[in-house]
C-alpha cells in the first residue's frame, strides 16, 4: 500500500486553504505570463479577496466532478502553484487535469513533471479512471516536454484558436489511458 500517496520526489499535494493560500494564488494572478500560459481566457489580475472566492469554489467546496490541490515544495512546504482533476465523468472514468505552476523560480526544474506524475497516480490508483486529458498551447512547448514525460501522447489540435500578440496559435489536446500508465508510471 502507498502511504505516499500525495506525494512525490520534489512536492506534496495539499488541501488549499483560501486563508493561507489567497495571498499566493492572488499574487500569480498579477503575472500575465502565467495567466496566458494557463487560460484561453483573458489576463485579469486577481485581488485576494478575489483569489479566496475562489479558492473556496474550486478547492474548498466538496465537488463531485472536481479535485483540486495546492502543490507545495516537500524541501520547504512553500506553495507553488495548483493541479486538480476537472469535469470527472464517473460513469466513463475520464477528467481532465488543469496544473498552474505560480513561482516562477520553480519554473523548468521539474516540479511540475513530479506534480503530474503525482496527480495520475492518484487518478489512476486512488478514484481508478480510466483515462485523463490535457489542453496545452502551442506557445508551451516547456509544458508540452514535461506533459510527454508523463507519457501523455498527443490526440489532436484546434487549429489557431488562440490568439496573442498579433498571432494565432493552436491548441493541442493530449490524454493518457490508465494501462498505459501502469505500464511506464510512477516512475
Amino acid at each position: 500500500m502507498n502511504d505516499k500517496l500525495f506525494e512525490g520526489e520534489l512536492v506534496r499535494l495539499t488541501a488549499a486553504n483560501s486563508e493561507k493560500d489567497a495571498e499566493h494564488f492572488a499574487r500569480w494572478g498579477q503575472d500575465s505570463e502565467f495567466l496566458r500560459l494557463m487560460d484561453t481566457e483573458i489576463a485579469l489580475p486577481q485581488s485576494v479577496k478575489e483569489a479566496k472566492d475562489a479558492i473556496v469554489k474550486w478547492m474548498e467546496t466538496e465537488r463531485p466532478d472536481g479535485i483540486g490541490f495546492v502543490m507545495r515544495a516537500r524541501a520547504d512546504d512553500k506553495p507553488l502553484g495548483f493541479i486538480g482533476l476537472n469535469g470527472i465523468r464517473w460513469n466513463h472514468g475520464d477528467a481532465f487535469v488543469g496544473i498552474g505552476m505560480g513561482e516562477r523560480e520553480y519554473w523548468g526544474k521539474g516540479y511540475g513533471t513530479d506534480a503530474m506524475r503525482v496527480i495520475l497516480r492518484y487518478a489512476f490508483t486512488e478514484l481508478n479512471l480510466h483515462r485523463v486529458s490535457l489542453s496545452v498551447f502551442e506557445y508551451n512547448p516547456r509544458a508540452r516536454r514535461s506533459y510527454e514525460k508523463c507519457d501523455f501522447r498527443v490526440e489532436g489540435r484546434d487549429r489557431q484558436v488562440l490568439h496573442r500578440d498579433g498571432k494565432r496559435y493552436d491548441v493541442i489536446f493530449m490524454g493518457i489511458l490508465g494501462e498505459e500508465w501502469r505500464v511506464t508510471g510512477d516512475k
